[in-house]
């Protein structure tokens, strides 16, 4: 017989309503397992936070993270009890509904190393190279985040320019830029 999922809630909310159960998760997981010092652990970006606390049917705090007003995700930590169970996923998902309706255009996180692989399935590309941070070794991840109903636009400048011109259409005064549905961002490119 499989094994089900257990009910899971997710609560958002400030410091002040979700610190005991927030700090009691990551006190067990980053204190204690992985013996990074409290005084690292706890900072001052709690207070300013938007947190996740993942609960179980019974009421017990199962994991947290939290999203700082600048678009940085951290401080993400299940339970040794409920992992592989879909708990951290929530909590992720829940992360990246709020930045979107904060109105984020990109999310970043530091993550551990051997969560990497958990980002990417949630959309989150590495970039550059791993460093170490309270003594375990993370790499820097993004994500960015379109309004509903766009498609993530990959494409180079200089190769829109080119498709513009090859399909007959006018050239664009700033092919740099992408225009579509009313949301607009800078795309960079280097020489490569």
């Amino acid at each position: 017989m499989a094994s089900e999922k257990p009910a899971v809630r997710i609560s958002l909310g400030t410091w002040d309503r979700l610190r005991d159960d927030a700090s009691s998760v990551r006190y067990e997981v980053f204190v204690i397992e992985q013996n990074v010092p409290p005084e690292v652990e706890m900072d001052d970006d709690d207070a300013v936070s938007v947190h996740a606390v993942a609960y179980a049917a019974d009421g017990t705090p199962l994991g947290t993270g939290r999203l700082l007003p600048d678009g940085h995700i951290g401080r993400m930590a299940v339970h040794k009890r409920a992992r592989g169970l879909g708990v951290g996923g929530l909590l992720l998902d829940a992360l990246i509904g709020q930045g979107h309706g904060d109105g984020h255009r990109m999310l970043v996180l530091h993550a551990q190393t051997h969560a990497k692989g958990f980002y990417e399935a949630h959309g989150f590309s590495v970039e550059g190279e791993e460093f170490i941070e309270a003594g375990i070794a993370h790499v820097v991840m993004t994500r960015v985040l379109l309004k509903a109903g766009m498609r993530p636009a990959v494409r180079r400048a200089g190769a829109l320019a080119s498709r513009s011109r090859q399909s007959g259409q006018r050239k664009r005064k700033n092919p740099g830029r992408i225009r579509e549905r009313g949301f607009s961002w800078r795309i960079t490119t280097g020489t490569s």
